[in-house]
């Protein structure tokens, strides 16, 4: 598509509301905002914006196995892909047994120029990271809230207090990641899952007991696979259990939208790899 059409198109963004699950708040400070969050759809998907108080919605299976995640959709810290990195990933889930959590994390205001400032940012990470590191300390605090609320009130939803996992997309890995490497052993998840992390730190201080680390990422994804390569690597050195797979295509934001592409398999190998983790049946 070209960035011209795309942009028009998003500059057409129609609105949609919300589904009425449970939320459950998890800022204690949200962040000063004169934007209202917005759950919208167009040519990024169905999104929400200018999150300034951060939420969890729980997605219970008709069975629980006792493993739950948190998962963090991505969206570069301005938006959201709330169901292709999270209501859909939740649903996927269920489906393993394993009860999920979506983690609506603080993210960066945005208005009317949306879509411009979303592909200024994607065309200049340097700017991006430099935007994006005063929000640092809140989506981390979001995180770890995240998994403590989530631990704490374990058995409310059917989950083992000892098997709650974190995942991220993209910037949400990064939200998974700066959560395990604050490494407060109340809110470190128990395993972690990071699909095409972006915006890591140069220098992974991979945490004291880390936990079991999977990691999936296209060959072709220009944006977060050199980070993604780098964060399993940093895990395997420190002699912390980290697995891998890379894709020959699929590019970045692949989700749970089916390409055709090599990516397409990333749930599969997610499959496998929490059943050898002993998180679902066989």
């Amino acid at each position: 598509m070209r960035l011209s059409a795309l942009i028009a198109g998003a500059l057409a963004i129609v609105a949609i509301p919300a589904c009425a699950w449970e939320v459950i708040r998890l800022s204690s400070d949200p962040v000063p905002a004169t934007s209202k969050e917005v759950r919208e759809t167009g040519p990024f998907g169905t999104i929400v914006r200018n999150v300034s108080d951060a939420s969890l919605t729980p997605y219970v299976p008709d069975k629980p196995n006792g493993t739950a995640v948190i998962v963090a959709p991505g969206g570069a810290f301005l938006m959201l892909s709330i169901d292709n990195e999270g209501e859909a990933v939740a649903k996927w889930l269920n489906s393993q047994g394993v009860t999920a959590f979506v983690l609506k994390y603080r993210l960066l205001e945005t208005g009317a120029d949306f879509p411009l400032q979303m592909m200024r940012y994607l065309g200049n990470l340097g700017s991006l990271r430099t935007a994006v590191e005063p929000l640092r300390p809140l989506a981390t605090a979001d995180g770890e809230e995240a998994v403590e609320w989530v631990r704490a009130n374990a058995a409310r939803y059917g989950v083992k207090a000892d098997r709650v996992g974190l995942m991220g997309f993209s910037a949400g890995g990064a939200v998974a990641v700066w959560t395990l490497t604050a490494n407060k052993p109340k809110s470190r998840p128990d395993f972690a899952i990071a699909i095409y992390p972006g915006l890591l730190p140069d220098a992974i201080a991979v945490p004291q007991k880390a936990p079991p680390l999977f990691v999936a990422v296209a060959e072709d994804d220009k944006l977060a696979h050199d980070d993604s390569v780098r964060l399993a690597a940093a895990w395997q050195k420190a002699g912390a259990s980290a697995r891998i797979v890379t894709y020959e295509n699929g590019g970045h934001g692949f989700g749970m939208k089916k390409s055709g592409k090599a990516s397409d398999a990333w749930t599969d190998a997610l499959a496998d790899w929490m059943r050898t983790q002993g998180l679902v049946g066989k």
